[in-house]
């Protein structure tokens, strides 16, 4: 297979294009009304102090890259099979691949080097004779935490971004303890650290900026420097992925060789990547006391070294490490369109909010928008936004709680997600199947060119009991099936389809957790569930996918569910502690403050007469103590006439503040408009007045809470696991101490890279007690 590889910032030179800005003068003049200045006068005559510096070198760096891309076209030379290009020469591959145009390209690398000029002061080196794993523990070794491996350019050379005084101590360590071997530390003419952590922000305003941008999945496979993998239709997240991210070089050219690839054609000035792939080709004998093979293969002794690539780097453990995008299952992530086997789980009343799940997406990762306890008009004002700002890649989904004594809501609800075809649907609550439930499942489902059956959306589903967990790894039972096409709901293909596969191909065990719970043990439920994933396959269907959820609130205990055999991790309760959470600045902090001892449980007020319980926040708050007694009166008394005068005083000063017949007045209007049937059921019954009454407080102290009332905080009701105390723990010290710095994806990155940590080394003790 034929390959077209394009470097990246670092090989611009003066000179550059002299062939092809003279051949393409409408494009040069298209760059330069784009750019404000002269693209040609700049490759051809500099000064180099422009050259080097980011905002100029990668507009140009693209433009003659793209305008050699045109030139191989007109020339008739063949046609790549694949792409690949270093750092910002993956522009120059995804215009090639036909994902933009050749405006947008200079739109996009302009404001990218904008973006990334703009980072922390920093600088990047290039270490030549260390492998990653090497480089990784001198790093350890000599104390350089700020230091991140940028690009891993092949066996024997990374590239590493950081401070400047942590780069300097690095090489001298090197310098010093470098064992003998041909060691060099070479920095490089860049003036930022980028693919590091420190172009996190960066990264984030360019994610921002891509949501008006039209990016087209790749005609041709372009395989990205953030995977190593082909590009699907994630371009926008991918490429914001990449600012901050390591250069995966050396893996790519891995895949190009998997793909067929004898010598690539290099497209753009110099030969540095044609070097790269030439020394990487070349066998070379392991150092003495080097690990002898890993990922990305040998760790060269002696043999000559390639001179560094372009710039690029990110935190990346060494080659035979686990890392953090290696926990779960691989398939997951395929499907859903991950980085990590990682989910950000809903939490009601939109605390799940819409930033929280599209900061999610641009991350590369998935959040569930809250929708439980939303009128339909706040929920489609919610989907309305995720559609528009998610961008190409749909990143996002959306909870579908059960209401067993509301279907017309699971249908109002069910009719939204259809409407904006919602990609990624969470089932929460659900203890049987309902027709709303298999709409969302199976409408629009069809067979693609192979017969195969593709549903409609997928539906992850919540579960605490293994009887309800086989419902959904199961197709639907017929008579269902048959009544909804019946009524209408389904086709005839798409209930052929709802009867040949599970309802759900993802199973979460939902543990012990905040809000709704079985209490359940994970060490007990998650065994008893994740057996279904053999029990229910056919061999016509893969088995269900089993996650876990509950409890997650460190590395130490993600860990532990993957080596549980956890396809996939989801989060709830420390997601609720972030920026973009969407309660109050008073809970949060209320919540920094957690300790795993501070959560009890409370009666459910949206199921309140059959005792269901939630668990909540304990500390700072009278709520879990003042439900209980509602229930409790509830339990002995047939109506709220029953109850004695200092009983309804202290309930009314306490709970309620107001009378108890303002209560129930309002809740009179608001039945009166949305439930008039259940409305005249209270008025014959007494006691489900009561208990409309009493649900009547679980609304108020939700509201209290997502307000932040000062006066009312002592009846804030929070939905929190023990899961929170012990994130509380785990960060403590730390910059994310302070909510305000806990985004959600960053506390994603620090529980997923520091369960890598755990699960490797794990891996290894037990690797040596087997030597």
């Amino acid at each position: 297979m034929h390959a077209w590889i394009f470097p990246g910032q670092g090989a611009q030179r003066r000179g550059m294009g002299r062939e092809v800005l003279d051949r393409y003068p409408e494009r040069v003049r298209e760059a330069d009304g784009l750019l404000g200045f002269s693209v040609a006068e700049l490759c051809l005559e500099g000064p180099e102090e422009r050259l080097r510096d980011t905002r100029y070198a990668q507009p140009a760096l693209f433009v003659v890259e793209a305008l050699q891309v045109l030139a191989a076209r007109d020339e008739g030379r063949e046609a790549p099979g694949v792409l690949a290009g270093h750092s910002l020469g993956e522009y120059a591959a995804l215009f090639a691949a036909g994902s933009f145009d050749f405006a947008t390209g200079v739109r996009l690398v302009r404001r990218r080097g904008e973006l990334m000029a703009r980072g922390v002061p920093g600088g990047m080196a290039a270490v030549v004779g260390l492998g990653p794993e090497e480089t990784a523990a001198a790093l350890r070794a000599c104390g350089a935490g700020g230091v991140d491996i940028a690009n891993l350019n092949s066996p024997e050379q990374v590239v590493l971004a950081g401070p400047p005084h942590e780069l300097d101590r690095v090489a001298a360590w090197l310098r010093q303890e470098g064992g003998g071997r041909r060691v060099r530390c070479l920095p490089l003419q860049v003036s930022a650290p980028f693919h590091s952590r420190y172009m996190r922000d960066a990264a984030e305003e360019f994610a921002v900026f891509l949501e008006d941008v039209t990016l087209r999945e790749p005609r041709v496979p372009v395989i990205a420097n953030a995977t190593a993998r082909p590009y699907g239709p994630d371009v926008a997240a991918l490429l914001a992925r990449q600012i901050r991210e390591p250069v995966r070089w050396a893996e790519t050219m891995d895949e190009l060789r998997a793909r067929g690839v004898e010598e690539p054609a290099e497209l753009g000035p110099g030969t540095v990547l044609t070097g790269l792939w030439r020394a990487r080709r070349r066998p070379a004998a392991p150092a003495p006391g080097a690990a002898s093979a890993s990922r990305t293969g040998p760790v060269p002794g002696t043999a000559p070294a390639p001179a560094p690539a372009a710039a690029g780097g990110g935190t990346v453990e060494g080659p035979e490490a686990v890392r953090a995008e290696d926990l779960g299952s691989a398939g997951f992530r395929r499907d859903y369109g991950l980085r990590y086997a990682y989910l950000a789980g809903s939490m009601y009343q939109g605390i799940s909010s819409v930033e929280l799940v599209l900061r999610m997406g641009r991350a590369g990762l998935l959040g569930f928008f809250g929708s439980g306890g939303l009128g339909p008009d706040r929920i489609e004002e919610a989907l309305r936004t995720l559609a528009d700002r998610s961008g190409p890649g749909r990143r996002f989904g959306v909870n579908l709680l059960h209401t067993p004594g509301d279907p017309r809501r699971e249908a109002a609800v069910t009719d939204l997600l259809l409407r904006y075809d919602v990609p990624f649907v969470e089932a929460a609550g659900f203890t049987q199947l309902t027709p709303a439930l298999l709409r969302a499942r199976f409408r629009g489902a069809r067979r693609d060119r192979q017969g195969r059956p593709v549903p409609g959306r997928r539906v992850l589903a919540k579960v605490s009991r293994p009887e309800v967990a086989a419902l959904f790894a199961a197709p639907a039972p017929a008579p269902l099936i048959g009544k909804l096409v019946a009524d209408g709901a389904l086709t005839e293909q798409e209930a052929d389809i709802a009867r040949a596969v599970p309802v759900s191909t993802e199973l979460c065990v939902e543990s012990d957790s905040g809000g709704h719970t079985d209490a359940g043990t994970a060490l007990a439920l998650f065994p008893a569930i994740a057996r279904l994933r053999r029990a229910a396959a056919d061999g016509a269907t893969p088995p269900v996918r089993v996650g876990a959820a509950g409890g997650l609130g460190t590395p130490e205990a993600i860990a532990a569910v993957f080596l549980l055999g956890a396809d996939f991790a989801v989060t709830g309760s420390v997601n609720q502690c972030t920026p973009q959470a969407g309660t109050s600045d008073a809970v949060k902090e209320m919540l920094a403050g957690a300790g795993v001892q501070d959560t009890a449980y409370a009666p459910a007020g949206d199921m309140f007469e059959l005792g269901a319980r939630v668990q909540v926040m304990r500390r700072g708050t009278l709520f879990p103590g003042r439900a209980a007694r509602l229930y409790e009166l509830y339990r002995r008394h047939g109506s709220l006439d029953e109850l004695d005068a200092g009983t309804l005083a202290s309930l009314e000063s306490q709970c309620f503040g107001r009378p108890v017949a303002e209560v129930w007045q309002e809740t009179r209007e608001y039945l009166a408009r949305t439930d008039p049937g259940e409305l005249a059921r209270a008025e014959a019954s007494p006691r489900l007045r009561m208990a409309l009454v009493f649900r009547w407080y679980f609304v108020r102290s939700t509201r209290l809470a997502l307000r932040g009332d000062p006066g009312g905080r002592v009846n804030y009701q929070i939905h929190c696991g023990p899961a929170m105390g012990a994130f509380n723990a785990f960060v403590a010290g730390t910059p994310l101490q302070d909510w305000r710095r806990r985004h959600v994806d960053e506390v994603a990155d620090r529980l997923m890279t520091g369960a890598a940590e755990i699960a490797d080394g794990y891996l290894r003790t037990v690797k040596r007690a087997q030597e």
